[in-house]
């Protein structure tokens, strides 16, 4: 027997993924999507809910455009028998799924998301700021911060576009890493005095490492883009500075739905195969 599909909530990734199934011939139901046909009785007694990525943009709330509805609340329509995927689950919707006794997957947790969502990163941030700048990035000093998944990638793609790139990271191990590439090399606990001269910097830390203080000795024409869900640049200092400033968060979902959705489709079938159960 097929297994019928809802997808519900989310952005336009989360669109994209509707109408990939639907176009693969599976029967997809949908609610709480732009866009889409709202069909909330049909898509709660499906066999697989596909939630958003992240599941909540506030906290307890389902990260949804149409509507305003809490976890707790949606998880009591479901029964034990379906399975419930997601990305970025806070323990605290783990713990609520739990409770009512369902089965609930982080899809965001598997390596081959990550890594396909950190490619469309890299790629939709340089186009985001190639869209600002006024100069070819062919040539430009850059300075990326953090060499995580879409650092690294990130650095690596600025390179092949011929930019002078500089990475910034804190362990000494990903510092020799960065040597090893052929890229500069900057602690993050020294970037004082060493800011001079970029045209444009990119931040992938979730957490604050260019202060106004910092900002202040970059050149008044570089373009600022933050990547992280939690800013790692004071944007607000920025634009005082008179700083160009991006806070680019989400990327996929926004730029590139249709990549995104198909890496969490593949990603979903890998899950359920793995469960002996595929699509």
């Amino acid at each position: 027997m097929n297994k019928t599909f809802a997808v519900i909530g989310g952005d336009r990734r989360q669109a994209a993924l509707a109408a990939l199934l639907a176009e693969e011939g599976r029967t997809v139901w949908t609610c709480g999507l732009p866009g889409c046909p709202e069909a909330p009785d049909h898509a709660v007694a499906a066999d697989v809910i596909l939630l958003p990525l992240p599941l909540c943009r506030e906290e307890g709330m389902l990260n949804c455009e149409t509507a305003s509805l809490p976890t707790e609340a949606l998880f009591r329509r479901f029964r034990p028998d379906q399975l419930l995927l997601a990305g970025q689950v806070q323990p605290a919707q783990q713990l609520e799924a739990e409770s009512c006794g369902l089965t609930l997957v982080d899809y965001f947790r598997r390596e081959e998301l990550t890594v396909a969502n950190a490619a469309a990163t890299a790629e939709a941030a340089i186009q985001t700021a190639m869209e600002r700048l006024d100069r070819t990035l062919l040539g430009m000093d850059c300075l990326v911060l953090g060499f995580g998944r879409i650092g690294r990638l990130l650095a690596h793609r600025l390179h092949g576009l011929g930019a002078r790139v500089t990475v910034a990271a804190r362990k000494p191990p990903d510092l020799a890493w960065i040597r090893a590439y052929g890229w500069q090399a900057l602690a993050t606990d020294r970037l004082r005095g060493h800011l001079e001269g970029f045209g444009a910097v990119f931040n992938t830390v979730p957490a604050l490492i260019l202060d106004r203080a910092l900002l202040a000795e970059l050149p008044r024409r570089c373009l600022c883009v933050d990547l992280a869900s939690t800013q790692g640049m004071d944007l607000a200092a920025a634009e005082e500075l008179g700083l160009p400033q991006i806070w680019a968060r989400a990327l996929p979902g926004r730029m590139v739905p249709v990549a995104a959705a198909e890496a969490i489709r593949d990603t979903i079938a890998y899950i359920l195969k793995e469960r002996g159960d595929p699509m």
